[in-house]
């Protein structure tokens, strides 16, 4: 055991010299070569605890972040993951994976597009490519909730186990990605662009911002989550678990439960009813009737949020949750971004408060009714979309007094129930 320790102790002196040398101007290849003669393959938790005693030991949080990337640059393919545990489908930490390999085909996409703009010439190449760049970076911007979710819901577990460090250091990181997405994707929204400034955006502001983005799921993956799973609790997971679908997910909805964490919530809400001031119902009850409900609802927040919709069998269009938390004005094309910022605007005013709009769509005819939501003040709360398929209903004639199923819905109910 004491030979172990001692083994232990050495390889966290011998990589903290070495990060130390980062500091001090070594080129991170030179650092990495080194490094994996000397130890081979370093545990992914030797690297939080070598960072988190640095920074103990007075290296400045600000300096750490400074040269971040430079650890990362020196530590690929030195890092090993053996010792991490693995969590089942569903898990939060199996989310945060998803979201980074659907960050990854953006990213993806992001390089060819990149590619084909360093070759073109011609200004409507130029500008029907930074179109299809402009959809990607709005793709990327869901990121926001990936990152949220990690520093509100993770970095406080992990301070409660005293690690500090690293959370901090990658929250700064974060704040760093966000301004790389906003400058692009203002910079996108300019005027048209010649060859020239489309190749200074390119190096300046968009292959940054794509190689934050990469840096990051480098970071998470081989430090980040391994080091969560081994030191949040069960019950801790299960509170990141609960709290997850307030923030929203990134690129990707949740395909599996996470069996688990989904029994102890069932055994909280046996008993748990919810208040109205007409009466209460238990969240089972209350999913039931919002299931339903003869139309869809969609409800987005004060600050423009996707907050909930209803999930009915025939909902008119198809809502993924990894829309939740996200900006209304990024789940629209561009050619309609200004109506629905006109209807937020007027209603937020208080100029407004209901705009009706009606559609054949796929040969069905569609009611889609916005309505503004207000508390007893008169203070904006957000806006109701209320989406219904009239087709049938404008056929209707005479009158239905006798009881009549519907055989189709019955039909589909029994098949539902076998």
């Amino acid at each position: 055991m004491s030979e172990l320790l001692e083994s232990t102790a050495r390889r966290k002196e011998v990589l903290k010299h070495m990060i130390l040398q980062l500091h001090k101007g070594t080129a991170p290849a030179a650092v990495r070569t080194q490094l994996i003669r000397t130890l081979g393959q370093v545990p992914y938790d030797d690297v939080v605890e070598v960072e988190q005693e640095l920074i103990n030991e007075g290296l400045p949080v600000e300096e750490v972040l400074k040269l971040c990337d430079l650890h990362s640059q020196a530590l690929k393919g030195a890092i090993t993951l053996e010792k991490a545990r693995k969590v089942p489908p569903g898990h939060p930490v199996d989310t945060f994976k998803q979201e980074n390999q659907a960050l990854r085909q953006e990213l993806k996409a992001l390089d060819s597009l990149y590619d084909l703009l360093r070759k073109a010439s011609r200004d409507a190449d130029l500008a029907d490519l930074l179109s299809q760049v402009r959809e990607r970076f709005n793709a990327l911007s869901d990121v926001e909730k990936h990152y949220s979710r990690k520093e509100h819901l993770v970095f406080p577990f992990l301070e409660k186990h005293g690690i500090t460090g690293p959370s901090t250091v990658m929250w700064g990181k974060d704040d760093e990605v966000r301004e790389l997405i906003k400058a692009a994707l203002e910079a996108l929204q300019a005027g048209p662009l010649n060859q020239d400034e489309v190749q200074g955006l390119l190096a300046l502001v968009l292959q940054p911002a794509s190689d934050a983005i990469d840096e990051m799921i480098f970071k998470e993956e081989q430090i980040l989550l391994p080091m969560a799973s081994d030191t949040l609790t069960e019950d801790e997971w299960h509170a990141v678990y609960n709290q997850s679908l307030e923030i929203g997910f990134c690129l990707y909805d949740p395909e599996e439960k996470w069996a688990a964490a989904e029994q102890a919530a069932a055994v909280e809400r046996q008993s748990e009813k919810i208040t109205f001031p007409s009466g209460s119902m238990t969240p089972q009850e209350l999913t039931a009737v919002l299931g339903a409900l003869p139309f869809d609802l969609t409800f987005v927040d004060k600050d423009d949020r996707v907050r909930f919709f209803t999930q009915g069998a025939d909902r008119v269009f198809v809502r993924s949750r990894a829309v939740l938390g996200r900006k209304v004005q990024l789940c629209h094309p561009p050619k309609s971004v200004h109506i629905v910022q006109q209807i937020l605007d007027d209603f937020r005013a208080g100029r407004e408060s209901r705009a009706p709009f009606w559609i054949n769509f796929k040969g069905r005819f569609i009611h889609i009714d916005y309505v503004a939501l207000r508390d007893e003040a008169g203070e904006y709360l957000g806006t109701l979309e209320i989406t219904q398929d009239l087709t049938e209903k404008r056929q209707l004639e005479g009158e239905q007094r006798l009881l009549q199923y519907d055989e189709e819905v019955k039909s589909d109910s029994q098949r539902e129930s076998h």
